[in-house]
């Protein structure tokens, strides 16, 4: 297999990830994380996440194989090689990612911010937790945030069932999505904090 060195300095933006073998030439099946899905064979270096950190991996060919794309990786010419690479990984530079307009922002960017709800004009605005991650849906993303005040306990015996919340908020701007902050590490939702 063709790796360079591990690359320790920076930590890459996880863009998509090798899933599974494809056939028996060494080619492996692709889920990206990038819209549209393709992008993700123009980044270049793209990196594999590997027990020692992140390598540079060399793409030699891909293409389209029904809803997602298979790849194949210099110097893995068969099934056995290829299966070391699956359910790891891939990555990007930050500074690889295109600049992003106003009030676009990247999934990464959003992770561990708190969020809090104005419902109704609460004053102070109420803490519903952290987002924890992102889902994809046809309508739109979805925020899922957990309340993490239980999770943060360091006796887990006293953490009862339910107390963990996990919610569910649709990022749609303007409507729901009053504000983000990147800097202050926050977003304020126009959420029920019953639901």
């Amino acid at each position: 297999m063709h790796f360079s060195d591990p690359v320790q300095a920076r930590s890459p933006i996880v863009v998509g990830k090798i899933t599974a073998v494809f056939g028996v030439k060494g080619w492996v099946k692709v889920h990206s994380f990038t819209e549209p899905a393709s992008n993700i064979f123009s980044y270049k270096p793209l990196l594999l996440q590997g027990k020692n950190g992140w390598e540079v991996l060399d793409i030699t060919g891909f293409r389209p194989h029904g809803q997602g794309w298979v790849a194949h990786v210099r110097d893995v010419d068969n099934r056995d090689s290829a299966a070391i690479l699956c359910q790891r990984m891939l990555g990007v530079y930050r500074e690889q990612l295109p600049v992003l307009e106003q009030g676009e922002y990247y999934w990464s960017d959003l992770q561990g911010l708190e969020v809090f709800s104005c419902f109704e004009k609460s004053t102070p605005p109420l803490r519903l937790g952290r987002v924890k991650e992102l889902l994809e849906t046809g309508a739109n993303d979805v925020l899922v945030v957990v309340d993490d005040k239980a999770a943060a306990s360091s006796n887990k015996d006293e953490v009862k069932a339910g107390e963990i919340r996990e919610r569910l908020i649709p990022f749609i701007q303007d409507s729901v999505i009053r504000a983000v902050d990147l800097e202050t590490g926050s977003i304020t939702v126009d959420w029920d904090p019953e639901f």
